[in-house]
């Protein structure tokens, strides 16, 4: 099929190689402008851009999909379909009605469930077991088309937001691919969502990553590794940000502990953020429920590092406090 491709991030990379693979036609990569990014703020091209030149695919990057010239240069273009996957901007109505079959969409979840931004993120925020990739006939509203096709993948228990993130962006890539087999054949189902079930989530902002030692170890914890590798889980120690790699819960160490004072009381009292243990290969913080073992931190101005060399450079002691 002749296909117009519209994705920004790393996450349709995946989607647009496995079109090239399959033997499609993509005759146009629509992707967002170019963005300042870092310290410096140097233009940055978008990750499909950079794939889609390398492809040798010719790149269109508006503003805005919404403005009716953009929308009838892509209508010339005469296109079968539209696969979107990630792209950042929402498809007009008189866009959706331009190719023959109509835009087709990626999503990093198992609709109805996570319709919005950073389902991938909150799947593992949320303690969910499993999520999966749904290929969608878009429709005017937010994720809310016609199921086509769908496939669930397992969330491991170390899982964070980058490792799950690449493990969907494989799968919707080869899903898209069955998807379009079965449209072009004149097969592919379309199921309507049920919307009683549906649920939405936002986009991930940076003070999400905020460590709240109130919550519960277990909760911290997915929380470390739902926003690894963006914003991550941070904190603060000794006037400086402490970002919090890699946690685990400590139930054991109520057994360490049981006699230690702190601050004039017993230890299994402490303050959330209070660290209530320290040896030479651990550093374990009391939370809103339960112990929470840092694994793997870094220090502003430094580099990451186990929590056995943090410790070495910094000789932490009980009773100290992580956080304002």
């Amino acid at each position: 099929m002749n296909i117009i491709f519209m994705g920004t991030p790393d996450f349709a990379v995946n989607t647009l190689h496995a079109l090239i693979e399959a033997g499609h036609n993509v005759v146009l990569a629509v992707t967002q402008p170019d963005r300042p990014k870092g310290r410096g703020g140097e233009m940055t091209p978008p990750a499909v851009k950079v794939a889609a030149e390398e492809l040798g695919i010719m790149v269109y990057q508006p503003e805005s999909v919404k403005d009716p010239s953009v929308i009838a240069e892509l209508r010339e273009i005469n296109a079968d379909i539209f696969v979107v996957a990630a792209f950042g901007q929402i498809l007009p109505k008189e866009l959706l009605e331009v190719p023959k079959y109509g835009c087709i969409n990626v999503h990093a979840s198992l609709l109805p469930k996570y319709r919005g931004a950073a389902p991938i993120q909150w799947s593992i925020l949320n303690g969910d077991s499993y999520t999966g990739v749904t290929i969608m006939q878009m429709g005017e509203g937010l994720d809310d088309g016609d199921i086509i096709m769908q496939e669930k993948v397992e969330i491991e228990p170390e899982e964070t937001g980058g490792s799950l993130f690449d493990k969907l962006a494989v799968v919707g890539g080869n899903l898209c691919c069955m998807a379009l087999t079965a449209i072009e054949a004149g097969v592919a189902e379309r199921i309507p969502q049920d919307s009683a079930k549906a649920t939405k989530v936002g986009m991930i902002k940076k003070e999400l990553g905020k460590v709240d030692f109130t919550k519960s170890a277990e909760e911290i914890c997915r929380y470390v590794r739902g926003l690894n590798p963006w914003p991550s889980t941070f904190t603060s120690f000794g006037g400086r940000t402490l970002k919090i790699w890699k946690a685990e819960e400590a139930p054991l160490i109520r057994g360490l502990i049981k006699n230690e004072s702190i601050n004039g009381r017993p230890a299994e009292q402490a303050e959330p953020g209070t660290v209530v243990y320290a040896d030479d290969n651990q550093m374990v913080v009391m939370t809103g429920d339960g112990y929470l073992s840092l694994k793997e931190v870094q220090l502003e101005g430094k580099r990451r590092m186990e929590i056995a060399d943090f410790l070495h450079g910094n000789g932490i002691t009980p009773g100290e406090m992580l956080g304002e």
